[in-house]
């Protein structure tokens, strides 16, 4: 799994608590849900990086 790297956002209250109550609605953690919109944006726009094959550990 790839190590996560923190970084600051800034967003609008009123879209915070938008994105709050779609979490909480999803049963996801804001930081959750933020990491599940861009992930989704990334596929739909066919710019998801593609996942390396681990050779060394192939049986």
């Amino acid at each position: 799994m790839s190590q996560k790297k923190p970084f600051v956002l800034r967003v609008d209250e009123e879209m915070l608590k938008a994105l709050e109550k779609w979490a909480a609605d999803d049963f996801r953690s804001i930081n959750g849900q933020i990491e599940w919109l861009l992930s989704e944006a990334l596929k739909k726009s066919k710019r998801f990086p593609k996942k390396k094959i681990d050779n060394n550990n192939a049986e």
